[in-house]
């Protein structure tokens, strides 16, 4: 008996290995496979801004509004527009003493 002929006995006998109806939904596995990387993704993006993460496309966070004064008080005093003492009275009513880093940044 040669190779064909056994190979032609072996697969009437048993079949072939796909034998069997069709699946009845055959692209399940593949939407199952899609909704568990869309799950994870997800995830993985809610964990992201859980930690206080901005999305690449939101660009960079509004500067707070303590900030802004401060770097116009700043400004206003380098170009000579108020003294020393108006700049002092107005940094103290933003609770700011210049020269200081704030919270203890360098």
């Amino acid at each position: 008996m040669n190779t064909t002929a056994f190979t032609a006995t072996a697969a009437a006998a048993h079949g072939p290995p796909w034998a069997g109806p069709p699946p009845s939904a055959p692209f399940l596995g593949a939407a199952v496979l899609c909704l568990l990387l869309l799950l994870i993704a997800l995830g993985a993006f809610l964990t992201m801004r859980a930690k206080g993460h901005r999305p690449p496309w939101a660009g960079h966070a509004p500067e707070p509004p303590e900030t802004a004064a401060r770097r116009v008080l700043a400004e206003r005093f380098a170009k000579g527009d108020i003294t020393v003492e108006e700049f002092m009275e107005r940094a103290s009513a933003l609770n700011w003493d210049p020269g200081q880093s704030p919270k203890g940044r360098r």
